[in-house]
């Protein structure tokens, strides 16, 4: 198996077996993931040492979520649990975004967390991020699809 990551025009490509299977554009922090099944596997922060395996490769907190609804600019449907957004923890002064980190949001109960809606849920995160320093009980965070912002969730 043949992992690459190239970096041009300010647009980072990661390649497996010559696919790609995604793509972030550095300036914006916006992601597209081609390969699902490849990218959950070998992400932008692990494929610096693929054989390094942590069996215990995710941080697992419990927050508060709440969407924000079609009128506010949100999403116009619901997402089911295992829904992987950009998590954003700090914007600069300009307003635009420098790091997103890769988290997915995990609940129970019903089958989906619809706009408008407030839920408890768990958000996994890879270790392997520089995160650990955003993680404190009651730090807020904004959650994106793509540049678009759709909710924010607290640290319960």
């Amino acid at each position: 198996m043949t992992i690459l990551k190239k970096i041009e025009n300010d647009e980072l490509y990661l390649y497996m077996n010559g696919k790609i299977i995604y793509k972030r554009w550095l300036k914006t922090g916006q992601s597209k993931v081609f390969d699902v099944m490849a990218y959950d596997k070998y992400t932008l922060t692990s494929i610096r040492d693929l054989e390094y395996e942590n069996p215990k490769g995710l941080i697992l907190i419990k927050a508060k979520i709440k969407l924000k609804t079609k009128e506010e600019g949100g999403r116009t449907t619901g997402f089911i649990s295992g829904y992987r957004p950009n998590h954003v923890f700090e914007y600069p002064q300009n307003g635009e975004y420098l790091q997103t980190f890769i988290g997915d949001i995990v609940f129970e109960g019903q089958p989906t967390i619809e706009p408008g809606e407030t839920k408890d849920v768990t958000v996994r995160f890879l270790i392997n991020q520089p995160i650990e320093k955003y993680l404190d009980k009651g730090r807020k965070w904004w959650i994106h699809e793509g540049g678009k912002l759709i909710g924010e969730a607290e640290i319960i």
